[in-house]
């Protein structure tokens, strides 16, 4: 029998799920940046800011930031790790990482940042390569997160972190009803509004429900090697940063 996984709440074929993902984020791209402040209210940026923080990178470090979309955390990384340093920009979708390569250029950030298109499960980078890596609202469309991680693992360097900040379980009960409603109700009506596209949202509610919750992945990545694993939720476990290190 051919291996299955979820694309959403529907079972398919592990190869079908690259196809139906990479869809979604070629439809999505345009108005991705957009779609995030709406749908967050703004407080992504809130989110991405922590991880920066949280993630310990120096002058002169060499940063993956993968599934790295539009270039959110890739900007403020360049800043970060200044001209002795680099940006890897990596992402599956050919569509998503011309969007962030438009944005990035447009706004002077050049020299320190390269853009790679590449799949988290097979990473095509030297073994202890990065100082850091981080994968923002990306892991949960990973078709084998399990050997994503692996990857990940080997192009870091020993004693470095992998950050990963995604969506999760929230841990206040009262909010689980609000956010169910606002999920699968609120999310496909702005996809509808702002993107005529309120399939790739309705996707995107669901994703959310099937990603491992926050002791689940905790378990994760520490089954992939990585060791000190903890998580920090944000906005009531809404969204969850996980951190691990290679040692």
């Amino acid at each position: 029998m051919k291996k299955t996984t979820y694309f959403g709440y529907e079972e398919v074929p592990y190869e079908e799920k690259v196809r139906k993902v990479a869809g979604v984020f070629h439809s999505v791209a345009g108005k991705y940046d957009l779609m995030n402040d709406l749908m967050s209210m703004g407080v992504h940026r809130l989110w991405k800011r922590y991880t920066l923080d949280m993630s310990g990178v120096r002058r002169g470090d060499h940063v993956l930031d993968l599934a790295g979309g539009t270039g959110d955390l890739a900007r403020k990384f360049s800043r970060m790790v200044g001209p002795q340093g680099s940006v890897t920009l990596a992402d599956i979708n050919d569509s998503m990482l011309k969007m962030g390569r438009e944005r990035l250029v447009n706004d002077g950030i050049v020299g320190n940042v390269e853009y790679v298109q590449a799949n988290a499960e097979c990473l095509p980078f030297p073994d202890n390569h990065f100082d850091a890596i981080t994968i923002a609202f990306g892991l949960r469309n990973v078709t084998d997160k399990e050997a994503a991680l692996r990857s990940m693992l080997r192009v870091l360097k020993p004693g470095k972190p992998l950050l990963v900040l995604e969506f999760s379980r929230p841990v206040i009960k009262p909010l689980n009803p609000i956010y169910d409603a606002y999920s699968f109700k609120v999310l496909p009506m702005l996809g509808k509004l702002f993107a005529d596209d309120p399939d790739s949202y309705r996707y995107l509610a669901e994703s959310i429900r099937k990603h491992p919750d926050q002791e689940t992945l905790k378990a994760m990545m520490q089954e992939a090697g990585f060791e000190q694993c903890a998580y920090y939720n944000l906005s009531g476990g809404i969204v969850a940063l996980h951190r691990g290190y290679k040692l």
